[in-house]
């Protein structure tokens, strides 16, 4: 059953409605024989792009692809976080939801085992920056309804949405074409607001050769069936968790953003879908929310990195590959190079000791 079938779950209310599932792969090392995919968090030079590169060809602004929707076009509301006037996700999505309230997001039973696993004395990375010199992040863009679609073919097409999708020969490419790493495509197209991910892309002519793709219309809540991948270790969308350059300069990140454990447990708790980890319980699961504890002391930071890390008090990181430990994901931007500095300076200050996992929901191991 591809996505479509897959049920509706609202993070906010903590509600199922019918059967959820899914399943990621990039960067994860899979049970059951499968192949294991690059690495996530360092794994490459990594590529985002915070502008949005048109399917069109638009010209370039400091050697990234400008949108070929007006700039500022991304943003956040009651609504949720939206990009070229497409919503990403529903405000009641798991992304979309603050878990700074206590009460309704207790800590984890298993908080102290899951952190203590992950690193209690590592500190946090961040794992984005420029796009013209390091392609460092993972890059995304937009496409207007008029983009032709292409057709696609699968390493794991059992596990993946069917093409056509609609890629661009020139779509960007995570780690720059060829590069050997997770080498993702995002693209949204911003007429449908359906969003297309892909894993391990290459551009074949006319079409794409990738490990795994999956497609998410952002206007649902509905998730991967369970055990299935997408193109991400978890059964996740990776473009609403990444940190965007454009709304950290609009000052407010209203989203749980995405990162990496070096290992993780053969379970997943949803929105999440899919696991890639082994039988130690002690280890955290695909999906786990981990915020940044209302006691650490925000006074002494500014700038970006005040920014982001108040979203990881108020949304907090979700566990959504395998890779280096502490690793968060964001976009790749000419626009980050000065930025970068301060914001690792800031972020060497904070460790895994501040944080504490949250109760979101129950372990699964379903179609695994």
């Amino acid at each position: 059953m591809g996505w479509m079938g897959a049920a509706a779950w609202c993070f906010g209310a903590g509600l199922f409605v019918g059967a959820c599932g899914g399943s990621p792969r990039n960067g994860a090392d899979r049970s059951g024989g499968e192949p294991q995919a690059g690495l996530d968090g360092g794994s490459n030079g990594g590529s985002s792009t915070e502008s949005p590169s048109s399917a069109s060809g638009s010209a370039s602004k400091g050697g990234v692809p400008e949108a070929s929707v007006p700039v500022g076009s991304e943003g956040g509301s009651a609504a949720g976080p939206t990009i070229a006037g497409c919503s990403i996700f529903p405000a009641d999505n798991a992304w979309n939801t603050r878990i700074d309230d206590a009460s309704a997001y207790p800590v984890h039973p298993n908080s102290a085992t899951y952190i203590a696993a992950i690193g209690l004395n590592t500190h946090i990375h961040a794992d984005w920056g420029d796009w013209s010199t390091d392609h460092y992040g993972i890059p995304w863009q937009t496409v207007l309804a008029t983009q032709a679609a292409v057709p696609m073919t699968f390493q794991y097409a059992d596990q993946s949405d069917p093409g056509p999708y609609p890629f661009p020969p020139t779509a960007l490419v995570e780690g720059g074409s060829g590069s050997g790493g997770d080498m993702h495509v995002l693209v949204l197209d911003v007429g449908t607001c359906t969003l297309y991910e892909t894993w391990s892309s290459t551009y074949v002519g006319p079409g794409w050769s990738c490990g795994s793709g999956a497609k998410f219309m952002l206007d649902s809540d509905a998730l991967r069936p369970d055990g299935w991948t997408s193109a991400d270790a978890a059964g996740l969308a990776v473009l609403p968790g990444l940190v965007r350059l454009s709304e950290v300069e609009a000052g407010s990140i209203e989203h749980a953003m995405r990162f990496t454990v070096a290992t993780s447990q053969q379970g997943y708790i949803h929105p999440a879908t899919h696991a890639a980890g082994s039988s130690d319980t002690s280890l955290p699961p695909m999906g786990l929310r981990v915020r940044l504890k209302a006691s650490f002391d925000l006074s002494s930071f500014s700038g970006p990195a005040l920014v982001i890390l108040t979203a990881m008090k108020q949304y907090g990181l979700m566990v959504a590959d395998n890779g280096s430990d502490w690793y968060i994901t964001g976009d790749s931007n000419d626009g980050w190079s000065p930025l970068m500095d301060a914001i690792s300076s800031a972020f060497a200050q904070v460790f895994g000791s501040d944080f504490e996992a949250v109760y979101t929901g129950a372990i699964s191991t379903a179609g695994l």
